[in-house]
């Protein structure tokens, strides 16, 4: 039977895979996953060259080309594009891809698009941590916020699971008792910040935006090497979190340990939210919809494809970034307003399903 008949019929035959096969290893890797990175790849070049065109200081999309490749090029032009608004790209793709690396692990584990850290407190969590090490503490480094937002993020992730566990964690249990446990923790980092000096307190909300402007190479090479780490740690989670997506009985038959899978998961899932949060603050919603935007992409049944979901992450943020410096804003100012609206969107599809 030919393709067009095949196609006339209707008949699904599976997906177009590339396979990879050594002696040790073999892997498929479909070819509309092969297509949607490379297309997500073109953006995040294109809009992250376009970005650092933006500024006070003039530079024409070609001469930041130039800027990058050739060394020769006018010293003013390198400096304002290779040491200071390059940085502030590479920190959005690490950002967004992180971000959507932690959304894609925490909705694959409660298997609900709603599932994500920004919903079920874990960020707030991170935040709450980072506030009282720089606000109580008086610790500003990049190490101390880091401790600050992986012990916040958690201590929070425990206490959601504790009160939401009753015989089994049900995902909407643990998402109902996430928005209980946000919401607290919000208003004691408001507490906080009304109960501090004028000075203190604007320090932190202007963190609490969440901005990558002033972020250079310093902060950027222990970020990277922290995520790289964090990223290969959570390489065999693209295997497991499916499987487990199936249930427990089903994954334990395929030789998945669920509670060792969920322990370690959960831990990923929230370095890679402190990593963000220590950084560069609250970046809210790119782990909310970068999974969902990935899988509707890829038409997959699962939110953890990890190379197109760290890849629309990175887009996300790199575009916003780029508008948000149209804007004179802040990018946790830009996703907040985009994330509202597709936050928005995704409960009303959910109602509709249900309905």
């Amino acid at each position: 039977m030919s393709d067009a008949t095949r196609a006339t019929h209707g008949v699904d035959f599976g997906r177009r895979e590339l396979r990879v096969e050594t002696p040790r290893l073999a892997w498929a890797i479909p070819h509309r996953s092969l297509i949607v990175s490379g297309a997500l790849a073109i953006v995040v070049l294109v809009f992250g060259v376009a970005s650092m065109s933006i500024g006070s200081y003039d530079v024409s999309f070609a001469d930041v080309v130039r800027a990058l490749v050739d060394p020769n090029v006018d010293p003013d032009s390198r400096q304002v594009v290779f040491e200071w608004r390059f940085p502030r790209v590479l920190f959005a793709v690490l950002c967004g891809a992180a971000l959507a690396l932690s959304g894609g692990i925490f909705q694959s584990l409660t298997r609900n698009p709603l599932g994500s850290p920004d919903i079920i407190g874990f960020g707030v969590g991170a935040q709450f941590g980072v506030t009282l090490v720089m606000v109580v503490l008086g610790l500003n480094t990049y190490m101390f916020k880091a401790a600050g937002a992986l012990v916040g993020g958690l201590v929070t992730a425990l206490i959601v699971y504790v009160l939401a566990m009753k015989r089994t964690v049900s995902s909407f249990r643990l998402i109902i008792v996430g928005i209980g446990v946000s919401a607290g923790l919000g208003s004691l980092t408001s507490w906080i910040l009304i109960s501090v000096s004028v000075e203190k307190a604007m320090m932190a909300a202007t963190w609490g935006a969440g901005s990558i402007a002033s972020l250079g190479f310093d902060q950027l090479i222990p970020a990277a090497l922290v995520f790289a780490v964090v990223a290969v740690a959570a390489l065999p989670l693209n295997r497991t979190l499916p499987v487990l997506e199936m249930g427990d009985d089903a994954a334990t038959a395929l030789g998945v340990h669920p509670g060792r899978t969920r322990f370690l998961a959960m831990v990923l899932g929230v370095a890679l939210v402190a990593l963000v949060t220590a950084a560069a603050g609250p970046i809210s919603f790119i782990a909310l919809a970068a999974p969902q935007i990935s899988q509707r992409l890829t038409r997959t049944n699962t939110p953890m494809g990890m190379a197109p979901l760290m890849l629309t992450g990175a887009a996300l943020v790199v575009v916003s970034d780029a508008a948000a410096q149209l804007l004179f804003v802040p990018v946790g100012v830009v996703t907040v307003s985009i994330g509202g609206v597709y936050l928005a969107w995704l409960l009303a599809t959910q109602y509709a399903r249900r309905a």
